[in-house]
Order: structure tokens, then sequence, then C-alpha cells
């Protein structure tokens, strides 16, 4: 058994690791640190789990962490985890859920999040942890910076069609669509409920923060990136649905591209195709780790349009957090995630 820590366990992304770990075989929670409730009851800071944690939240101690502490998943505001890894010591893995350590280059990072890299040579050493795309490296990584939720559907669905040399790795369109748990817990006036409800927004464009992980995500797959993202808030509390645009390479059709994404993807446990007249939605994901795949072509412009829905605390957080944990300490990948969404 493996000891595991959580820090930033209030939130909605620490609370979802936790509510995970709990179905997994091969973990024991350890700590759950919590500095802006330290010392609460777990299950009352989570309702849902009363009955299956019986601790009290802790304040952060890095030296209790390294000591107790086989995996610490971190699940912190943008800029603090680059400053509590280094004090975490060598032996033990790390997963973090924010953006810290999710860019090679300290520049990148300081160019999206507007400040300095505090811990610019572990950056470097972080494995970006998006399994369909880096698994061998995730496997031998000891820390990772584990995706946000739009690159993660930004690339699922985009990367079969350039890999396959089916569309241009130029003028793709994002317009993509999230649920109000994005924001996190604290939020502010534009997740409260009066503002969401019965109302459709785009927001943090051009140029949010996400648009620097994706135009990464992009290099390395095509060696360039060249793309629109315009993300918007919709008035649900999870879930994301990306429409991607892409014009084609050449004369493509349907039958073909939909084998691009069986090639790419048709081993993968949490990537499900939807071939046929189904399309992507979010509530056929909705608290599972998977991210529901689709493609079709217009007839009429010859676009290539492809389609990703995924829960975005889960397979857009936590989850895929905790498939990286499963990757990176030798665990079957799917071990304490492979359950079905919630539906309706």
């Amino acid at each position: 058994m493996l000891n595991i820590s959580v820090v930033g366990a209030s939130g909605y992304g620490g609370g979802e690791v936790v509510r995970l770990l709990l179905g997994h075989p091969e973990v024991r929670l350890r700590h759950l640190v919590a500095e802006t409730r330290a010392g609460e009851e777990y299950a009352e800071v989570f309702p849902n789990v009363r009955g299956f944690v019986e601790v009290r939240t802790e304040a952060l101690d890095p030296a209790v962490l390294a000591a107790d502490s086989d995996v610490v998943f971190l699940a912190l505001p943008n800029g603090v985890a680059m400053t509590l890894v280094p004090h975490l010591g060598d032996a033990v893995k790390v997963i973090d859920l924010g953006a810290d350590f999710r860019f090679k280059s300290a520049r990148v990072y300081e160019r999206w999040y507007g400040t300095a890299h505090a811990a610019e040579g572990l950056a470097e050493q972080a494995v970006y942890g998006l399994p369909e795309l880096h698994r061998a490296a995730i496997r031998r990584a000891r820390l990772v910076g584990n995706p946000g939720c739009y690159p993660t559907a930004a690339l699922l669905a985009i990367a079969p069609l350039i890999q396959s040399g089916l569309a241009r790795p130029t003028g793709i369109v994002i317009d993509a669509k999230s649920g109000v748990s994005g924001a996190g817990r604290g939020g502010g006036s534009r997740t409260h409920f009066s503002e969401v409800n019965e109302n459709v927004f785009a927001y943090g464009t051009p140029g949010h923060r996400h648009t620097g992980e994706i135009e990464e995500g992009l290099k390395l797959l095509a060696g360039a990136a060249d793309f629109v993202f315009v993300p918007h808030l919709i008035p649900m509390t999870r879930g994301i649905l990306a429409t991607v645009y892409l014009q084609p390479a050449g004369p493509v059709n349907r039958v073909a591209a939909e084998a691009a994404y069986h090639e790419m993807y048709g081993a993968e446990p949490f990537v499900r195709l939807l071939d046929g007249e189904s399309l992507p939605q979010t509530k056929a994901t909705l608290g599972s780790n998977f991210c529901d795949l689709g493609v079709r072509v217009d007839a009429a412009s010859g676009m290539l349009i492809a389609f990703a829905a995924l829960d975005n605390l889960v397979k857009g957080a936590a989850g895929q957090a905790v498939q990286n944990m499963n990757l990176m300490c030798g665990f079957p990948e799917d071990l304490g995630l492979r359950t079905p969404a919630l539906f309706p």
C-alpha cells in the first residue's frame, strides 16, 4: 500500500482526488492538507465522503509530507506548487494539478502566467501528464504536470488528424464550453448562480492561459501551432465540450478520419470513439475519467470537425492525475478509475 497525501484537499480538484482514491485498492490516504480549513473534519469540507473519510484536514508541513508520503498530489493555486516541490525531496513522486510544471520552459510559463518560475530546473525535468500522448515518459517520471481541462479535450481531439496527415496544423479553430466548476471552489461574481443561470458567454479571449498549453502540445505534434481558442462558460456544474474545426490537407472522407482515431486510440482505456450517428455529449462522461471523441467531414466546405467531451474535474483534472499516478507507480493504468459515468 502506498501512502498518499493531497495538498489543497478543500478545493474541487483536491476533493475529487480524495473521492477517487477512496476506491483505489493500492493506496491509503495519509495527509489531507487544507490551509484555509485546517483542523476540520473532512466530511464537513466535502459531505459526499461522510462515512468514508474519518480524518481532519491539516496545515501544510513539507517535512511531514516528505517523511510520510510515497505520492503527493498538489491541487493548489498557480504559482504555489513550484515553491513547495523542492522541499519534498527526491523520493516522493509528485503530481501537480496546477500549471506550474506543464511547461518545460520557465520563460513560456512566465509569458502565460505573469510571474517568474521559482523552480526552473524542476520544470525542465517534469513530464506533461497526458497519458495518451506521453505514456512512456510518465512511467519514468518523478514529477508530472497534470494537463488543464481545455487542453486535454482539445489535444485529444486534434492529435489523430494531425499525426495522420489528414489535417493541416494551421488555421485551427477550437470552440470550447465548460461548466462552472472549472473556475474552482473560490469562484467569483461571474460564477454566481444569478449570473450563470440561463446565460452563456465567452471569456478570457484572446489569451486564455490554456492557450499556451495547447500551443505547446501542437508544437510537439506538428512542429508549429496556428490556432484560435475561444472558451465559453455555460450554466452547468461539470463538463467540457470542445468542437474543433480543421482544414484538410487533401481530399478526405469520414471513413479515413475515423480510421485515424481508431489507429491512435483503439487500445486506450479512457478514450471512447463514437461512430455511427452518435456525437460526444458531456452528460455521458459525468463523474468518469472518459473522454468521448467523434469526427465529421463537412461536405460543403470540406472542413474536418472534431468533437471531444469530458468531465473537467475528472479526466480534465483529478481522474487524469490518478491515471498518471498509476503509470508512475507501476499499477494497471485504469486501477480505481474504470467506472461508468452518471446518467442522466
